[in-house]
């Protein structure tokens, strides 16, 4: 049985990735495998390439062919090189810079949400613009613009808080004759 290392096509139309399967020469691309070996999917930037080294060592040097296309991915994955002693073992495999979580991508985005819209970026409702107005009048104008009665209060208090002499509290006492 004359073994080889290629790829079976999986995906939808126009978004291909490929299973790097070991199989026998005579069978159908998507049939039967003997075993998967490894993923490869060239839709993303820079393509994903997941190949177990042990098992592509193991299967070439048992006689296993690859086709052309798993000999690239072999090359840039290093397997190739380490197989036939070549210069080159890291091979040149390029790594997609980490994902960001969901959860502090979703955090991000509702402490944005939270935020006060920038001027001229939305149009706010009438009363909403009347509250965001409210919060950034300063507090020195609301003083100023107390009512009357309050004023009168506030001297009120201050006349009762004065100390009162003794002489005067006798007097109001005693009834005039």
């Amino acid at each position: 049985m004359a073994a080889k290392i290629r790829l079976a096509r999986m995906g939808k139309i126009r978004t291909p990735h490929y299973r790097i399967v070991v199989a026998d020469s005579r069978v159908a691309r998507n049939s039967r495998a003997i075993e998967e070996i490894g993923r490869y999917s060239p839709g993303q930037e820079p393509s994903f390439i997941k190949v177990d080294s042990s098992r592509a060592l193991y299967w070439l040097s048992v006689g296993a062919k690859p086709t052309a296309a798993v000999e690239a991915l072999l090359k840039i994955t290093g397997d190739w090189q380490k197989h036939y002693d070549l210069p080159g073992k890291e091979g040149t495999l390029r790594v997609a810079a980490p994902k960001e979580s969901k959860l502090i991508r979703f955090e991000a985005a509702v402490r944005e949400a939270m935020n006060e819209p920038k001027d001229g970026a939305t149009t706010l409702k009438k009363k909403a613009a009347e509250r965001l107005a409210a919060k950034k009048e300063p507090v020195v104008e609301a003083e100023a613009a107390a009512p009357a009665h309050v004023e009168e209060v506030a001297a009120h208090v201050e006349e009762a808080a004065a100390p009162v002499a003794v002489e005067e509290v006798a007097a109001a006492e005693t009834p005039a004759e």
